[in-house]
């Protein structure tokens, strides 16, 4: 598995992460106890040191499933542990016309990083992100005092900030400020916003650079079919509603021959696209399938792509919201 620098906290991390949503067993429909684990073992056996959760995924689960395979596999000194801090007003994404003090203030930020704490109970969170973000709060105090505080008591080591869906601009203000870690972003073959303006910007302040999404939720995972469906507690059969499917399926045709190849799937293709930026310092993808795991986490032994190959692939990005 090949690594690189999390920004500037200097902390080598596996290309290839594992995103825990999933585990939390409520937007992706219900996930057993023992398959969740045997998916983060499957990351860990397989080099995954970046694992990402938060406290809205399951209310904890998520976070104490982590916690739990990490203690019993004894593997706290090898890894790193991010969660997030969701929204007092629980509304995803967050807008500029949104208050602060309505969203994150500072009483909030601390009882959930308490919580996290409680539910991973593998001592200090390396990175506390906050789970939405705009830049309507980019030079607000009471959000960044807050987390440095906990910094400084030692109960959290880095901070960051998740960015709101095919929004990159969101989160250039506080990028530039040089006030996070690091920042979580969407970026993958369709939407390849972020490289234009975000990821100069975090090299340029040494941020860490943490992808999500980077299979569009299975869409570049290669597999679909006009056939393909999922159940209605699964957020998907909304995602993939209408005309999109059709959509995913006649556009991954058109980009296999870019990258699925002897050796390599399709999914892992999509995944070294989405490392192959010199910004990104993570991927991280998420599978309750422990086989599913390991495939991905091979791709983290590949090279980035070559630049012919990402040449071909800007002709493939594909505009479009988050949900329709």
């Amino acid at each position: 598995m090949r690594e690189r620098n999390l920004g500037r906290t200097g902390w080598p991390v596996s290309v290839i992460g594992y995103g825990a949503w999933q585990i939390g067993g409520t937007q992706w429909g219900a996930v057993d106890e023992r398959r969740a684990k045997d998916a983060l073992r499957a990351a860990l056996e397989s080099g995954v040191t970046f694992f990402d959760t938060a406290l809205a995924y399951g209310d904890g689960r998520s976070e104490r499933l982590v916690g739990e395979v990490i203690r019993e596999e004894r593997a706290r000194d090898r890894v790193i542990i991010a969660t997030k801090v969701p929204p007092l007003n629980r509304k995803w994404p967050a807008r500029p016309e949104h208050a602060l003090r309505d969203v994150y203030p500072r009483e909030w930020i601390r009882e959930c990083a308490e919580r996290s704490l409680r539910h991973l109970d593998a001592g200090p969170i390396d990175l506390l992100q906050l789970h939405t973000w705009t830049d309507a709060w980019a030079d607000e105090d009471e959000w960044y005092d807050e987390m440095r505080a906990l910094v400084d008591e030692g109960k959290v080591r880095a901070i960051g900030v998740s960015l709101s869906e095919n929004d990159p601009a969101s989160g250039l203000a506080v990028t530039r400020s040089g006030r996070v870690d690091a920042i979580q972003v969407i970026y993958n073959v369709f939407d390849q916003t972020p490289a234009a303006e975000l990821f100069p910007a975090a090299q340029e302040k040494n941020v860490g650079v943490i992808v999500r999404v980077p299979l569009d939720e299975g869409a570049l995972g290669g597999t679909f079919t006009l056939q393909t469906t999922f159940p209605p507690s699964d957020f998907r059969a909304r995602y993939f509603r209408g005309e999109r499917l059709r959509e995913v399926v006649e556009r991954v045709e058109r980009m296999r021959p870019l990258l699925e190849a002897p050796g390599q799937s399709f999914a892992q293709g999509a995944l070294r696209f989405a490392f192959s930026h010199p910004a990104v310092s993570t991927v991280i993808v998420g599978s309750t399938n422990p086989a599913h795991v390991r495939e991905n986490a091979r791709a983290g032994e590949f090279a980035p792509l070559d630049a012919a190959t990402l040449e071909a692939l800007r002709e493939h990005a594909w505009a479009r919201s988050f949900y329709h």
